[in-house]
């Protein structure tokens, strides 16, 4: 049986750059003992199984899987899936995942999910005195044992900052598009933002009270891929 994955970039820029990578598959036949050899074969961070809604329904379910182990929920994935589904004429107003129910938005070119903060794991916030020290920050410079996120305000009248994250043991070697250190940097800010991060990749989010993030952008499609 040969397996069909969509490759995706999410969280790009205005022209379709930068972004983080993502396998996209139909759930529909694809058994739960295989999809950790199809994540592993596929070789990225993330691959998400998604389910087509029942009509007139509108939510769709997904499971997100790495190639050691099924993930409750990232951003990254919930909006790849979201875009995913739109692409393919499905527009879907929630969408479940392992951690729970998070709804879907649409604007334009944007996809958009509302998602609970504490779904993340917690980063410490360095607020550094420009962007371009943010650009020049060293990851050896920040505890191996943590989580970090370093950040400056671009623009704060706009409500736009840069910001790069390190999280070895999360498994972020690299930092181009981290939705869970967006995210907390908008809890802890409460604010809207729109968020340069990485060397390009761009989030919008939304402050919502009782501990809710909005966190969207773009995606683009890169082609697929054949697993046998």
């Amino acid at each position: 049986m040969t397996t069909e994955v969509s490759v995706l970039r999410v969280f790009t820029d205005g022209d379709g750059k930068f972004g983080s990578p993502l396998g996209v598959v139909s759930a529909g036949g694809t058994p739960v003992k295989d999809r950790y050899r199809i994540a592993a074969e596929f070789g990225y961070g993330e691959t998400v199984f998604v389910d087509d809604p029942t009509p007139g329904v509108g939510m769709a379910c997904a499971e997100i899987y790495t190639p050691a182990v099924d993930l409750l929920f990232t951003s990254h994935s919930a909006v790849g899936a979201a875009w995913w589904l739109r692409e393919r004429g499905i527009s879907i107003r929630t969408l479940q995942l392992r951690a729970g129910v998070v709804g879907v938005g649409y604007a334009g070119e944007l996809v958009t999910v509302q998602v609970f903060a504490d779904w993340t794991p917690e980063y410490m916030l360095h607020q550094l005195d420009s962007p371009q020290d943010v650009v020049d920050a060293n990851p050896a410079d920040y505890s191996a044992c943590l989580a970090h996120c370093v950040w400056a305000w671009i623009d704060k009248s706009a409500r736009h900052i840069r910001s790069r994250a390190f999280a070895p043991e999360l498994g972020v070697e690299g930092d181009e598009a981290t939705g869970a250190a967006a995210i907390r940097i908008t809890e802890y800010l409460g604010r809207s933002l729109t968020i340069t991060q990485g060397t390009g990749s761009v989030f919008y989010t939304g402050w919502r009270t009782g501990g809710w993030v909005e966190i969207g952008g773009r995606a683009v499609h890169d082609g697929r891929a054949r697993i046998a």
